[in-house]
């Protein structure tokens, strides 16, 4: 008996993933699931709309995709993250229907294609109703609990605080946060500017020599939080709750994007860093330097000339940045995939 799985994946990260796994898993199928079974995968790939209710109609998808491709199962992945009832869950079953639906972010941040295989394998073990012959479950234990969508069986949730926290590892490992930094060459550039002027004027040599390293990490942490706020409040990325049911949605997206910036500014940081350090070690001799600051000096006196010329260029660059692309702000923010996808719903 031939069986084709079908894999409907939203673009990006989770069709990479997936598209990575396609030559591995009728093998993976036949030892996990069934060997009895001529098991065929094909992967599609296209943007999975959702409805009104914040929902992907996976029944509706499979009466459409199913026939249309000649699928026997469906298993969609999407880049949103799911919730019921308040809890996040990592995969949508229909088996009237022959489809699931895995979440990418709920998979977890780490290991994720290796994770991403064991919810196929599991999913289309469910949906084929042949059962598993191995005892591997899922990547992470899950609660099943009842879905008020049309046509889902039953949702995989993720329970207490380690779920969520799954979860939001997960949304801040498909935001990329380093790749905000190419997004940010305009406050880069103004902050190797200042951070210049440190490594040419030696009162913040003497300045950097007299601060202890906390003090120099509370400068760090400030200028680090400062360009935060900044990207946060200009280009409008934290979202307000517009009823008490989005509440801990709206938490989550918020924390998402806070983290995805935070880690975007900190890759950016160490760039410049890096930069500054470099510069110092150029321009200014070791001699010179010592008769400054009036001690022998080190590397370590290089670093820490570095360390607050990096600090006081991203206070700086902090001032006047922005993402500087609309697909930057997209990818930093759920919400504003989410109500992309609304909109191409009504459009479609």
């Amino acid at each position: 008996m031939a069986v084709t799985v079908g894999l409907l994946t939203d673009p990006g990260l989770p069709e990479r993933v997936t598209r990575e796994l396609v030559d591995e898993l009728p093998a993976a199928l036949r030892e996990h699931v069934s060997d009895d079974v001529d098991w065929q995968v094909a992967l599609r790939c296209r943007p999975l709309v959702i409805d009104e209710e914040g929902t992907i109609p996976i029944a509706e998808l499979a009466e459409r995709e199913l026939p249309r491709h000649g699928w026997d199962l469906m298993v969609c992945v999407t880049d949103l993250p799911r919730h019921v009832a308040g809890k996040p869950v990592i995969a949508d079953v229909s088996t009237k229907h022959g489809v699931a639906l895995a979440s990418l972010p709920a998979v977890g941040g780490v290991r994720l294609r290796a994770h991403l295989r064991d919810t196929l394998l599991q999913l289309t073990a469910e949906l084929s109703e042949q059962g598993p012959r191995c005892t591997k479950k899922l990547v992470t234990p899950t609660r099943r609990v009842e879905n008020p969508a049309e046509g889902i069986d039953a949702s995989l949730a993720l329970p207490g605080l380690r779920g969520r926290l799954r979860l939001l590892f997960g949304m801040v490992r498909d935001n990329r946060p380093w790749r905000l930094v190419p997004s940010l060459s305009r406050a880069l550039a103004a902050a190797a500017a200042t951070a210049a002027f440190g490594v040419f004027y030696n009162s913040i040599w003497t300045m950097a020599d007299a601060l202890s390293p906390p003090r120099l990490a509370v400068v760090n942490l400030f200028a680090v939080g400062a360009m935060v706020v900044w990207l946060t409040a200009y280009n409008h990325l934290w979202e307000h709750a517009r009823g008490r049911g989005t509440r801990n949605q709206v938490v989550l997206y918020n924390t998402a994007s806070i983290t995805t910036l935070t880690l975007g500014v900190a890759c950016m940081y160490a760039l410049l860093f890096a930069l500054t350090v470099v510069a110092a070690l150029a321009v200014i001799s070791g001699g010179y330097l010592a008769r400054m600051l009036g001690h022998e000096v080190g590397i370590t006196d290089y670093l820490t000339l570095a360390w607050l010329a990096a600090s006081m260029g991203t206070v700086a660059g902090a001032l006047g940045s922005s993402l500087e692309s609309e697909d930057a702000v997209r990818h930093a923010t759920y919400s504003k995939r989410e109500r992309e996808r609304r909109a191409r719903n009504e459009d479609g």
